[in-house]
């Protein structure tokens, strides 16, 4: 790759999150819709944004799959999305842009899901959260995993883990 010409970046005084100003609901499922086109065709809603998870819906009808229930990779998407959303709220939180990518992920189906779903995501591990932001101020790029776990009708269907990449916008 031959040697780094990266720019220095100003770090903020503080890791924190930025609490003045946290992302609505409505925000995040107008940008999952305007810049992940598919999570429009599925019907996306963002139900429920905050600091420390992220909570969204979909119908089962643009879901389905041949059984009835939902497809599985709807299913999988939705809980991508969720974790993926809530890194993004984050890095929004704390001012910080960069390109926002999916590495690797695990899925485990518990149980068939037949009509309107959810997935919750949180931080696997809230307190690498700020060794995140370092090493991306360092190395402008860092790694975190986040947990997604899919709800219908009060049971959790299904577990999602994936590792993200933060990459820095030059």
């Amino acid at each position: 790759m031959g040697h780094s010409t990266a720019q220095k970046v100003k770090r903020p005084e503080s890791n924190r999150l930025n609490t003045t100003y946290t992302m609505t609901s409505a925000e995040l499922e107008d940008y999952l819709h305007k810049h992940l086109p598919l999570s429009k065709a599925m019907q996306v809603s963002a139900i429920e944004v905050n600091d420390d998870s992220v909570l969204l819906s979909a119908p089962l009808e643009p879901n389905i799959n041949h059984c009835g229930t939902v497809f599985g990779g709807s299913a999988s998407t939705i809980a991508i999305l969720a974790a993926w959303s809530l890194l993004h709220v984050r890095l929004h939180a704390a001012d910080i842009q960069s390109q926002l990518v999916i590495q690797r992920n695990t899925m485990e189906y518990k149980h068939p899901i037949e009509g309107e779903f959810t997935a919750r995501s949180v931080l696997t591990d809230p307190k690498k959260w700020d060794r995140f932001i370092r090493m991306f101020y360092r190395k402008g790029k860092a790694r975190i995993s986040v947990d997604s776990e899919l709800i219908y009708q009060g049971k959790v269907t299904g577990y999602f883990r994936g590792e993200f990449v933060a990459i820095r916008i030059e």
